[in-house]
């Protein structure tokens, strides 16, 4: 990758231990990742932050939220599920637990 070094010389630029450029300006790295998008394999440019975590795309980050959100629901049935088996226990011990 060329960088600017000032307004008439570009410099190149030597990757990182993990073959990614720093761009200071934006204190994020750019990189080649290889993976797949929207069901096609290939190497693609990605960015990452400063400590080196992979930032998502847009798509990415809707998946996240869904199976966080698929997580929390499942958590909260759990939840449910454990009140209503001690209130059982509750009513089998002649106590009527509050609602």
């Amino acid at each position: 990758m060329y960088r600017l070094k000032n307004t008439e010389q570009y410099i190149l630029q030597e990757p990182d231990e993990n073959k990614r450029y720093w761009i200071a300006e934006m204190n994020l790295y750019l990189g080649m990742w290889q993976g797949t998008r929207e069901n096609r394999p290939g190497k693609w440019l990605r960015w990452w932050d400063e400590q080196g975590n992979l930032l998502p795309w847009g798509s990415e980050l809707a998946q996240q939220e869904r199976e966080r959100a698929e997580q929390e629901r499942e958590r909260a049935e759990q939840e449910r599920q454990r009140a209503e088996r001690l209130a059982a226990q509750l009513r089998a011990a002649g106590i009527e637990p509050e609602d």
